[in-house]
């Protein structure tokens, strides 16, 4: 466990993904599920967390389990102490942790691209976000095997994925502050569009706001394409 203590797209709000993450009552970790399942599980539910989804999915968490005294259910990945499976709602990977403390990051510093492929937007890009937040990208992505323009800005090496959990897939809080970031530092950074946990940020059409107003997107089906486990971010 890692851990410290401290082209324009579309958005439209159709269902989220059960299963996924939400921000839910104080500000805690939550995972979208059923009110039923969320009750079964000991879970309190948070109504308009789970964008557009169905009126029985809702915002589930749960503020303290049994792992010591400071026990809290969040996101594994997230966890600045030990996590315990069985006492959460949600998936495997929602657990009982031990800490209270921030858990987000510790990790090594990432290789950076070489400019080429890699534009140099980017690439400058990326090392401005890892420098404001250290310990708190993985690893970064750049390219992809496509001709520019392609369908993505990563086809002509202006986009960059800052993973910001323990492993591909793995969901993570983590990019909230990253993303926002970003946003907030758009000019330096000749800023495109952002994206992070199914809503995406756009300079030219966007006025700056908490990220939990951003515009909703599409469910894409699974946690590293509705962006849970990285911030995407374009650049001119």
């Amino acid at each position: 466990m890692h851990f410290n203590t401290f082209a324009l797209l579309s958005a439209t709000a159709v269902l989220a993904a059960v299963n996924e993450p939400c921000i839910g009552s104080g500000g805690r970790a939550g995972v979208c599920l059923s009110t039923s399942s969320c009750a079964s599980s000991g879970g309190v539910t948070t109504t308009g967390a789970c964008p557009a989804d169905a009126a029985d999915i809702k915002c589930c968490t749960k503020a303290s389990c049994e792992n010591t005294s400071a026990g809290n259910c969040r996101w594994q990945s997230d966890c600045g102490g030990t996590s315990v499976s069985g006492q959460c709602p949600g998936p495997a990977q929602m657990k009982c942790c031990s800490s209270a403390a921030t858990g987000f990051g510790g990790y090594k510093a990432p290789a950076f691209p070489a400019v080429g492929a890699c534009q140099a937007v980017a690439v400058n890009g990326a090392k401005k976000v890892v420098a404001a937040w250290p310990g708190r990208v993985r690893q970064i992505y750049c390219t992809r095997d496509c001709s520019c323009p392609g369908t993505s800005d990563h086809c002509c090496g202006k986009a960059i994925d800052f993973m910001c959990s323990d492993a591909g897939g793995v969901p993570t809080m983590s990019g909230r502050e990253i993303a926002e970031w970003v946003m907030n530092n758009r000019g330096t950074l000749n800023l495109k569009y952002v994206i992070w946990g199914q809503r995406i940020w756009n300079p030219s059409v966007d006025g700056v706001k908490a990220w939990t107003s951003w515009r909703a997107m599409e469910d894409r089906g699974d946690v590293t394409q509705n962006h849970w486990d990285h911030v995407h971010v374009s650049f001119n």
